[in-house]
């Protein structure tokens, strides 16, 4: 671990900065759109808007990679990113600020494509899985303390929103100064949809549904904070609560993956995030109960999203895993870009307790879909077929993907060669 913090802690240190400034600008605006008076479905459309455009940069960053190369890229996204940050409080409109979303979810998911191409260039068999666990640390901890920086300035103001611009501005220097500019680059071509959901139909409708509760906690829990009237610094304890759990479950549950029948674990895990939602619907007039809610949302969702990227490639062989993957973050896109707009729809009509209960709907769906397909197919569990768990976000870009797909495939032959030359 000491290794890999020293070969890319500039990498490390980058990434750890955008997020800062990704999570912020994203609670941020979830706080200042209620005072600016828009409405909550309005709201779900700016939120929506960022994984519109964080879909179509995983799809043309590569391209553009290839024609300009990696420096002139991610300057390019990063200096963008930077402008529309400090725009926001100038141009407080809806469209206005659906269309900077846009804009910002394209330039992050290029700036992801472009860093973490970085990392996989600069990790070997050995430390890949460290690696990747280390760059999810970074991106973790920067959205937690995104929500800290929100306490230390006026919601209605500026200066909240010069921080982040500064940071995104900041990140890019350790990085461009000490990361080697030309790693090699290649994307791998999405498996048709439909072929993925023939191989593994629950492993899709589960991907479909989690970028619902995905999208729901990283654009729509400020939104519901807002209406719900709690204040700045319990919005930003909520936020944190959510994704702190999701980092301390990733490895528990990734424990229990590599020794259990993954569909019951998954239905587990869907079931009890399900629960936590229910909690909050019920409850969340206690904010020690909001946080146990959402503390058990968080904790389970993030981790379902490797769970089933683990459970697919127990069905696929090791050529199509990336291809498979690449499907997989397209069907979690298109949930995730849908997720706020019904959420903001629905707390409209029913008041912003209807938050937690859209939220419970997916994660139960989740497991109750889970649960008919073990009835339709009881026994495909065999630990010996199972490829390893690695962890993963859920705003992994198609690199970040491939990385787990090669510590998945790396970790499996490394198996099979220990089986067929036993030890003596």
């Amino acid at each position: 671990m000491l290794k890999v913090l020293i070969g890319s802690w500039a990498l490390f240190l980058g990434m750890f900065m955008l997020m800062v400034g990704n999570g912020l600008q994203g609670t941020l605006l979830g706080v200042r759109g209620g005072i600016e008076e828009f409405s909550t479905f309005q709201m779900s459309i700016v939120m929506s808007a960022y994984f519109l455009g964080f879909l179509g940069g995983s799809r043309l960053a590569p391209d553009m990679i290839r024609r300009v190369g990696h420096v002139r890229v991610f300057a390019a996204l990063g200096s963008t990113i930077s402008a529309v940050l400090i725009l926001y409080p100038v141009l407080v409109d809806v469209w206005a600020w659906t269309l900077g979303r846009i804009v910002i979810g394209f330039c992050f998911s290029g700036v992801y494509v472009t860093a973490e191409s970085w990392l996989n260039n600069s990790a070997t068999n050995e430390n890949r899985g460290q690696s990747l666990s280390v760059y999810m640390l970074a991106q973790m901890s920067g959205i937690v303390v995104a929500q800290g920086i929100l306490n230390v300035g006026d919601v209605g103001g500026y200066v909240l929103f010069i921080i982040p611009s500064v940071l995104v501005s900041l990140a890019f220097a350790p990085i461009l100064l000490s990361v080697s500019p030309t790693p090699s680059f290649e994307s791998t071509r999405p498996m048709s949809i439909r072929n993925l959901v023939s191989i593994s139909p629950f492993a899709s409708v589960g991907m479909f549904l989690l970028g619902g509760v995905f999208a729901a906690q990283f654009g729509m829990t400020a939104v519901y904070g807002t209406q719900a009237g709690l204040s700045v610094g319990q919005i930003s304890l909520l936020v944190s609560v959510i994704y702190i759990a999701a980092l301390a479950a990733q490895y528990p549950i990734g424990w229990l993956s590599d020794r259990m029948d993954r569909r019951i674990l998954i239905i587990c895990v869907a079931a009890l995030g399900g629960a936590g939602a229910v909690v909050s619907a019920l409850f969340g007039g206690s904010f020690v109960m909001l946080l146990v809610g959402a503390a058990l949302v968080g904790g389970t969702s993030n981790p379902l999203y490797a769970l089933y990227i683990a459970y697919a490639n127990d069905f696929l062989e090791h050529e199509d895993m990336p291809a498979a993957s690449a499907g997989f973050i397209f069907i979690n896109g298109v949930g995730a870009i849908f997720g706020p707009i019904l959420i903001g729809w629905v707390m409209g009509v029913f008041g912003e307790s209807a938050f937690w209960v859209v939220v419970a709907v997916l994660m139960l769906l989740m497991a109750a879909y889970g649960g008919l397909r073990v009835w339709q197919r009881p026994s495909d569990w065999d630990i010996d077929e199972m490829t390893p768990y690695a962890p993963v976000m859920a705003n992994a870009s198609p690199i970040a993907m491939d990385m787990a797909q090669e510590i998945y495939i790396e970790t499996e032959l490394e198996e099979q060669a220990a089986q067929d030359n036993p030890t003596p």
